[in-house]
Order: structure tokens, then sequence, then C-alpha cells
């Protein structure tokens, strides 16, 4: 991995600024017109490369904490472009600039992950199982339901609440198939995805303070994601697209 500081300074403020312009833009005649040089080259310099220093940055923090999630930056970042093919918004563009950061021994969007997604309206940082394969959510739940005391241990601290509140995602109203509705872990397994966000105000993305406060969270969040990804190392299998 490419060598990165320890720290970061902030986006600057003229890439938060064109993010918000994207957004009252959001097509490619603007995106890539622009003089004397093209909108998507500013892009480049002010969103994409900030962000890319940005991951660099957690890499070096989470060597200490998570040494399992840091690989090679540039993969993390997402594109810009939206898929668009099954959404009644065809705005070609995201207005936000965000990354992904999974398991070295893990498909991308095969098991939990931490995420951060900048943007001028909020800052998201989340952690979890966003979109797993029904195979992935069963062994997932099988390590729940056998478990439970431990998983809870990941999650229920004061830490955790303060800096991310409760746990969230889509559930079942009943206990899935092959599950007791007696087991201490019953409520848990409803999830079909496990996931924490916290949302920070905008103004922080131009700050030092960005920084600290994405690696407090992920340091605190990282057995919890480890616990997730636990029943998925060394199995193959095919994930839908994990699109935060």
């Amino acid at each position: 991995m490419k060598a990165a500081s320890h720290t970061f300074k902030g986006f600057p403020a003229e890439g938060i600024a064109f993010l918000r312009d994207l957004k009252k833009n959001n097509n490619r005649e603007w995106f890539t017109g622009g003089s004397p040089k093209p909108r998507v080259e500013l892009y480049k310099e002010l969103v994409r490369a900030p962000m890319l220093e940005l991951v660099q940055a957690l890499h070096v923090a989470m060597l200490r904490f998570a040494p399992a999630y840091v690989g090679e930056p540039a993969r993390c970042l997402y594109r810009i472009y939206r898929d668009v093919r099954f959404s009644k918004d065809k705005t070609p563009y995201k207005t936000r600039a965000d990354a992904l950061f999974w398991r070295n021994s893990l498909e991308k969007n095969e098991g939990a992950a931490f995420y951060v997604a900048i943007s001028p309206e909020e800052i998201t940082i989340a952690c979890g199982l966003y979109s797993p394969s029904p195979a992935a959510l069963l062994a997932v739940r099988q390590h729940i339901a056998v478990n439970p005391k431990t998983f809870r241990s990941t999650f229920e601290g004061k830490t955790v609440r303060r800096l991310m509140g409760e746990l969230k995602g889509e559930r079942t109203t009943r206990v899935p198939r092959g599950f007791s509705a007696g087991n201490p872990a019953a409520e848990l397994l409803k999830h079909k995805q496990f996931v924490f966000y916290n949302t920070l105000d905008p103004e922080r993305a131009t700050s030092p303070r960005l920084f600290r406060e994405i690696v407090t969270r992920f340091d605190a969040m990282t057995p919890f994601v480890e616990f997730l990804d636990k029943p998925l190392i060394g199995k193959s299998r095919t994930a839908p697209a994990n699109d935060w």
C-alpha cells in the first residue's frame, strides 16, 4: 500500500462546493464541459483525490485495530457514475464521495464492511452487513443463534450507543424458518440487514476533526463487523451489489 500520512486535514471547500453545484447541474454536458479546465478534471482534483487521501489515512489508522480490512485504497472508492438501469431517477452522477472497507479474505460485496460518505448535506459513517446473499444471511443468523451474548456485547455498550446509535436494518415480521422463537436471539434473527450508521454535520468535511470522527467510530464497531464476517470467511458465494 502506498505510504500515507496518519491524519487527514479535511476536504477543500472547493470540493464540497463542486458537489453542491453538481447536484444543481447533474447532467453530462455540465460535468464534461467547463473552461479552461473540464469539470470532470476538477472533480478528480477537488473530490476524488481528497477522498483517496482520506482512505489512505484511514488505512494507516486501521492497521492498529482492523488490519484485515486494509487493502488497495483506489479499489475502496465508489465510482461517481450512478447505475440508472432500474431507477426512475436518471441523473447520471452521484453527488457524494464514498468508500467501502471490506475484509481482504472476502469479496467486496460478500460480507460486513465499513462505509463513509461525504456530501454537502451530511457525512455518513456506517458499518455492518447491508445486502447479504441468502446463503450469507443464513450463515450469519446461525452464528448469532449460538452466540447471542457475544454478538450483543459487540454493540450494546455505552460507547457504541453514543457513537452509532441503535442497530438498524430491514427485518422480517416472524422468526425465520429453521430457528426457534424461543431462542434468546429471536429478535435479532429477524434482521435481514445488520447495520449501524451515524450522520455528522457536513461542515466537518472540511475540518481535520473529520478523520478522528471516522476513526473513532470504525474502531468502536470493529468487533461487530468481525463477528458478522466470522462465519463467512473461507466460504465462496455470489453476493448482490452493496451500494450503501
